[in-house]
């Protein structure tokens, strides 16, 4: 880490895609010294935005001023699987001059090699500890690492730098809740200046302030997520109010203006009248009608111009409000009475070794937990009929739908009504537009491709073509289904559920929004078993 004081600016920032789709406008922004999360909706600009500060793109105009060395994590970059551990730290160089010298072979380029780094070997054994990788040697390659395992080890990479700068885009996906929780810590013990785009809400508590990107602007709060969310709450009741005092405020100017035009209607019937009676002279009379004429015409535009101030105020006072829209759903048919059975395992034993016996009764609000690789998406599948089990039986009794973490359900070529109509074929369209505009697909939205849906509305027509097939589904399995989904769309998911009145089982390893669904029993895979949980030991 040098001695610069780290320091993140844009200034007049604008970026566009080839295909002429504007990203940013004239971006101002300073990011505040400390840790940083970066929250918005999907498609809003995050990745984008750290991917300019990382040097990978160029502005199209404005600057990106970064001072000090720049570590970055990407999401979903992938490391060579023949790459050995040493390599991916960027040590082996060093490694191999200090092994050199200790077997005597003293020639001055090893000593040069080595620098100052003679206890590189265990700087990176305790970061590698630190991020709970103690059991990976240098000498492995990554393809014996899992998923989670890698993640981390490019993490220990960017740590054994030392950079001023760290940028971390969803550090947190596809890691299991024991990976998710050493990466908390190494965000929590950070001191230089850190950028993280996350929707994980628990990273989020670790952070120092929040920086909100929203309409190609960043609004910047003081504090963790939870601060920022009493802020917000704040900030939203005073711009709704400010919005209802606009609206009245247009509803009296247009009052007045209509009053404005009869009094004046009424005064140019008087002139006119009095014209035509003649009771005063010619020329008086026209005098009088000219400024009479003048006179309503000022006091018109006087009440118009007011309207148009008072309806400029309104549309100032609808943006400050945000339209994060909740999804409403009614499933009457869904619920599941309390004593029936939903699923049974018999003896099971999965595709990958765990094995079961196991009852479901009733609507029952199950987590299923487990270490990446333990089995959990095998076992959702085998629920769902997608693959047989290994040795005994699974029953399911009840109509089961099944949410994948690829979200891959859905015809890409046919639009959002017409992959709900496929999974309900005896809905009439007008039925399926009232179901889908309570999934916030209204009018047109409807009828898009699915091809063509950003990453949120995908989940969002994905849910709706589950939850509105036919039969209704009694059973909703979901696989990591807050993966790659920003705080509106989890909360949208949320609402959902909240509603949905059958048996729900999901694999997820985001405690925070599994204890927002009223979990009942929470399980977990363990060395090929399905164990209950203590959820106050979760």
């Amino acid at each position: 880490m040098s001695f610069i004081p780290a320091s993140v600016t844009c200034a007049q920032l604008s970026f566009g895609w080839p295909d002429g789709t504007p990203v940013f406008d004239g971006l101002q922004w300073t990011a505040a010294p400390g840790r940083t999360g970066l929250i918005g909706l999907n498609g809003a600009g995050k990745s984008t935005l750290l991917k300019l500060l990382a040097g990978e793109l160029t502005p199209a105009a404005g600057t990106v001023k970064v001072s000090g060395e720049v570590g970055y994590l990407p999401q979903d970059a992938a490391l060579a699987t023949s790459l050995r551990v040493d390599r991916a730290l960027g040590i082996d160089a060093v490694r191999a001059a200090l092994h050199a010298i200790e077997a005597g072979d003293t020639r001055e380029e090893h000593f040069a090699a080595v620098g100052d780094g003679w206890d590189v070997e265990e700087r990176a054994r305790a970061t590698l500890d630190s991020l709970g990788l103690e059991r990976i040697g240098l000498d492995r390659t990554v393809g014996e690492l899992s998923g989670g395992e890698s993640v981390l080890l490019r993490l220990a990479a960017l740590l054994m730098r030392r950079p001023d700068v760290l940028l971390l885009d969803e550090p947190t996906n596809n890691l299991d809740l024991r990976a998710r929780r050493r990466l908390h810590d190494a965000v929590a013990s950070w001191r230089g200046l850190l950028i993280v785009v996350s929707h994980d809400r628990e990273l989020l508590e670790y952070v120092d302030q929040i920086a909100d990107l929203r309409g190609g602007e960043v609004h910047g709060y003081g504090g963790n997520l939870s601060d920022y969310e009493e802020a917000l709450a704040v900030e939203q009741e005073a711009a709704e109010r400010t919005m209802r005092a606009a609206e009245a405020d247009v509803k009296r100017q247009k009052r007045e203006l209509v009053e404005a035009q009869v009094k004046l209607a009424r005064r140019v019937r008087y002139g006119q009248k009095m014209y035509e009676i003649k009771r005063e002279p010619r020329a008086v009379m026209k005098l009088r009608k000219r400024s009479a004429e003048v006179s309503a015409g000022k006091h018109r535009q006087l009440h118009a111009d007011r309207l148009a101030d008072a309806r400029e105020r309104l549309d100032e006072a609808v943006l400050a409000v945000r339209d994060d829209d909740e999804i409403r759903v009614d499933l009457p048919h869904t619920a599941v009475p309390a004593g029936r059975t939903v699923l049974t395992l018999n003896g099971v034993r999965l595709r990958y070794g765990t094995r079961a016996m196991w009852e479901v009764r009733g609507p029952e609000r199950i987590a299923l937990l487990g270490d990446n690789g333990a089995g959990k998406s095998t076992l959702l599948r085998t629920l769902a009929g997608e693959i047989p089990p290994a040795a005994g039986e699974a029953l399911v009794h009840v109509p089961v739908r099944y949410l994948p973490q690829r979200l891959n359900v859905l015809d890409e070529a046919a639009t959002v009504a017409e992959n709900v109509a496929a999974l309900a074929p005896s809905a009439t369209d007008n039925a399926i537009r009232a179901r889908l505009a309570r999934f916030l697909f209204r009018g047109a939205r409807a009828d898009q491709p699915a091809g063509s849906l950003s990453g949120g509305e995908r989940f969002r027509a994905t849910l709706a073509a589950l939850m509105l097939a036919e039969p209704a589904p009694q059973l909703l399995l979901l696989d990591e289904p807050t993966n790659n989904l920003d705080m509106s769309s989890v909360r949208q998911l949320t609402s959902a559920l909240a509603s949905y009145e059958g048996a729900l089982m999901v694999a997820s390893h985001d405690l925070s929004f599994l204890r927002s669904l009223e979990i009942t029993r929470w399980v977990r895979i363990e060395d090929g078993v399905l164990k209950e949980v203590d959820p106050a030991l979760v």
